[in-house]
């Protein structure tokens, strides 16, 4: 997958395109993706997704400072990597941009800077200050600028309607194998470890204290988690903690994001992690003193390992 922004000269053949902001690149989106790739193929011509960043509600302070993202960037583009299109074109989105209507915008980005052969859309789909991003309304901007307007079936589901919201939604609750449906794979969090209490070695139950990369990256609710992570090319099985610790920290309003990784041995401060959520096993609880959380975590490592297998 070539990766370019929409100012870069780029060099295309037929082009077959879509757009959207494919936060997470759930099984929705990889629906899409896969009937672009084959259309790609049917007119020998390149597959290109067309993608904004960031994301339209950072820029314009919409829900903010709640809302946050699936992925990072980086996140979004590997995944995107993974669904064997040719060409990623990343458009800078900005105020200017948000005052395109969808003609505008098909006109300037997609017809005079890539020459778009055919435009899919989906079902559901609109973009523009308009609203208007959509087959019916694309279609006499299509036939005025020269390019075809695709429309793409309903995506149906057996988990139901799914979409970078309701996946927010089920993490943000907890539910991350609901998550792990919809998106097709285990929702995870890439960190960096950094230096904690070192309480937990005292107990027996060493942990890396992760600090996210992104800031806008959505954590999971506080809770006890199965995780599985990648870490200096090896990958782990353990149990994460999300939280305020308050058996430790009881009067603590900072949150952290603890990992205990079975095996793993060593000073682990500066490297990068990526955290993969299996499935919540319980809230976050106030225990009456160390021995009562030890024996928790004892049962907690049991469960996670039975969970994991």
């Amino acid at each position: 997958m070539n990766v370019n922004t929409i100012h870069d000269p780029i060099s295309l053949k037929k082009p077959v395109a879509t757009i959207g902001i494919f936060d997470g690149v759930h099984t929705g989106h990889r629906f899409i993706l896969d009937h672009l790739r084959k259309r790609a193929a049917e007119l020998n011509g390149d597959s290109v997704v067309v993608t904004l960043w960031p994301h339209p509600q950072v820029v314009l302070n919409r829900g903010l400072p709640k809302f946050r993202l699936l992925h990072s960037r980086e996140e979004k583009f590997r995944e995107l990597e993974k669904s064997g299109i040719d060409q990623l074109v990343i458009v800078p989105f900005t105020m200017e941009i948000a005052s395109l209507t969808a003609c505008e915008f098909a006109k300037q980005y997609l017809v005079d800077r890539l020459g778009i052969h055919v435009l899919m859309v989906g079902y559901d789909n609109r973009f523009g200050r308009d609203r208007k991003g959509d087959p019916d309304g694309l279609a006499p901007c299509a036939e005025q600028h020269g390019f075809r307007i695709e429309k793409l079936p309903e995506f149906r589901s057996k988990w139901g309607r799914i979409s970078s919201t309701t996946i927010r939604e089920s993490i943000s609750e907890g539910d991350l194998v609901k998550a792990s449906r919809m998106l097709g794979y285990d929702y995870y969090l890439a960190g960096t470890i950094v230096e904690g209490n070192r309480i937990g070695i005292q107990m027996g139950f060493p942990t890396a204290n992760i600090h996210p990369m992104d800031p806008y990256k959505l954590i999971p609710m506080n809770g006890v988690y199965a995780i599985r992570a990648e870490m200096g090319g090896k990958v782990y099985g353990g149990m994460m903690n999300i939280g305020f610790r308050p058996t430790l920290d009881s009067s603590s309003a900072v949150k952290t994001i603890e990992a205990h990784l079975f095996g793993a041995s060593g000073d682990f401060y500066g490297e990068h992690v990526v955290v993969h959520f299996v499935k919540r096993i319980r809230d976050e609880m106030k225990f009456r003193g160390m021995e009562e959380l030890k024996t928790q975590l004892g049962k907690d490592m049991d469960l996670v390992k039975k969970i994991l297998e």
